[in-house]
């Protein structure tokens, strides 16, 4: 079974390592040694560091042959570590002073890589300019050199004495050390086309599975909890697979190979803060909680797991809490706040704090003068087709979050704005036909007849006059919330130069099609909204008010409802 560990620098010191003829050589440019070195140096010099804490590097994948190591990946930091140590040898008390590093399709009978890399130090230009391998690993030890050179030149007279401790003892890389009888080719080829992701998952994986963590029980009893944990593990992974659960609680902001890897972000943030900075924090978290291998703290460490993830299933199987918190983490509320809020509360308490979460969401001054472009207009009308839904207790349905999501749903006029819009010359006569709705107020105008004569005739109208003729069509712009609904990005789009009358028209089609939409938007195209049906081709004042009246309604009773409570 494959060993994950994490080791010091300095335990590397006595090992040996072999680079195998299928990989590519070291290439690691400038920018990429100094990054290395600058990070390492910002955690040196971290002046809030805990006692034991470390800094890690990212992992080394490894097979053990005989008395060596074959380096199947992590050769290029490995490598750079190497030079670093070299540097570093004279301020190294024990009598082993760095490890062995071969790359082996590198030596014939002039040059050695081993023998290169040993006396590095003292190898010149030309030497290097011999083969394509030792001209970067060159370059990079010269490198490493500056680096040390320009920080004693800026005040640091003892930097790589202050350095050698710290890197030693304090700086750590992932250790994974593959099974004897697995194939290294196939490995290697398999990282390398990304089907291994070392991630924190993966990784986290290996600690609750690695046999070594279970000393204290019989080989029986280590298969029974392997597989507990495995088969939980896959049922956990599954559910959140499902796009209407994951999108419902992460609103986009995770992207992770393995979908587990939340839950555990969501453990051990409960437990305190991560290092932002540190793509292995959480493995970091986890990988502190196995150290003294007891099978109660790894049993009670993954019962928090399943707990987290508990908790976040009975919120998504509640019809309520589903729209309640989806809505939140759909207007960025953090996700792990939600669960330390719900930590010791009954469902009714923790429901109430949810409603004041929500009205903090919508605060405004007057529903009624939000306009388009307000961050808080897109919560409203969010929350006005959530609420809608939630609001009839016998249907079943669920508002979709996912799609939300994944279709970029956004802020839409009702009516185009006419300011925005923008008619091609070839166009201008089909779109004419498609948006003209003539009213009695546009037969009062001579404008009405240059139209029709237009339309009647094929007659375009020079660029220059059309932005007129636009205007008279679509009235007045209307930016306020009257005017507004929440449509995909990409219906959006093809929506920005219609009018009511031609939305209609493709909202119908695009629905026939089967196409989601947004309950609010149906029932604005609909005009269900209105009162009075005079005509479905203009959305007018009345139809606005009408929209707006329901607005105010459907939110003003989850204030009430809260203020009652």
């Amino acid at each position: 079974m494959s060993q994950l560990t994490e080791k010091r620098i300095g335990e590397l010191l006595a090992k040996k390592f072999f680079v195998p003829s299928y990989q590519r050589g070291y290439r690691w440019e400038e920018n990429q040694v100094n990054d290395l070195l600058d990070d390492i140096w910002f955690f040196i010099e971290k002046p809030s560091k805990k006692d034991h804490e470390w800094y890690c590097l990212q992992p080394i994948v490894v097979k053990k042959e005989g008395e060596q190591y074959e380096l199947l990946d992590g050769q290029q930091r490995l490598t750079t570590i190497f030079l670093i140590l070299k540097h570093l040898e004279r301020f190294i008390e024990s009598d082993v002073k760095n490890f062995e590093l071969d790359f082996k399709t590198r030596n014939n009978d002039i040059t050695n890589s081993k023998e290169f890399l040993r006396i590095i130090e003292v190898k010149s230009l030309d030497e290097a300019n011999e083969n394509i391998d030792y001209f970067h690993i060159y370059k990079a030890y010269t490198t490493i050199v500056e680096w040390f050179r320009e920080k004693a030149n800026n005040g640091y007279i003892s930097i790589s004495s202050k350095f050698a401790t710290p890197f030693l003892e304090s700086t750590k890389v992932i250790w994974y050390e593959i099974d004897e009888n697995q194939d290294e080719i196939e490995i290697f080829t398999r990282l390398n086309m990304g089907k291994i992701p070392l991630t924190n998952a993966e990784l986290i994986k290996a600690l609750f599975l690695n046999v070594s963590n279970y000393s204290e029980l019989d080989p029986k009893e280590i298969k029974l909890v392997q597989l507990e944990i495995a088969t939980e593990w896959d049922r956990i992974e599954y559910a959140l697979q499902n796009n209407e659960f994951w999108y419902f609680i992460t609103n986009n902001k995770f992207e992770f190979a393995t979908r587990i890897e939340l839950i555990f972000r969501l453990v051990a943030l409960l437990d305190g803060d991560l290092n932002k900075n540190d793509d292995y924090a959480t493995f970091r978290y986890f990988s502190e909680k196995f150290k003294n291998k007891s099978v109660k703290e790894i049993k009670f460490n993954w019962g928090l797991i399943k707990r987290v993830f508990q908790t976040i299933e009975e919120w998504f199987n509640d019809r309520e809490l589903y729209h309640k918190i989806g809505f939140l983490i759909a207007t960025a509320e953090n996700l792990n706040d939600l669960l330390r809020i719900c930590q010791g509360k009954r469902k009714g308490e923790f429901k109430s704090i949810l409603n004041l979460k929500i009205i903090e969401k919508i605060k405004c001054d007057g529903i009624e003068n939000l306009k388009y472009g307000q961050s808080v207009t897109k919560n409203v009308l969010l929350l006005h087709n959530i609420q809608t839904m939630l609001n009839n207790e016998d249907e079943t349905s669920k508002f979709p979050f996912d799609r939300y999501v994944t279709e970029n749903w956004d802020i839409e006029h009702i009516h185009a704005i006419a300011t925005k819009v923008s008619v091609k010359r070839e166009n201008q006569i089909s779109w004419l036909k498609q948006n003209y709705t003539p009213t009695q107020v546009h037969l009062q105008f001579d404008t009405h007849q240059k139209i029709q004569d237009a339309i009647d005739k094929n007659i375009e109208f020079l660029e220059s006059d059309f932005q007129a003729i636009i205007e008279f069509v679509l009235g007045d712009d209307d930016n306020s919330i009257r005017n507004l609904c929440l449509l995909d990005r990409g219906t959006n789009r093809s929506y920005k130069n219609d009018s009511f009358k031609q939305k209609r028209v493709k909202i119908i089609e695009n629905e026939k099609k089967g196409t989601f939409i947004p309950i609010c938007t149906k029932n604005v195209f609909m005009k269900y909204y209105s009162n009075e049906v005079s005509d479905l081709e203009i959305w007018n004042e009345k139809d606005r008010d009408s929209y707006l009246a329901d607005i105010v309604n459907v939110l003003g009773q989850l204030e009430n409802k809260n203020s009652n409570n």
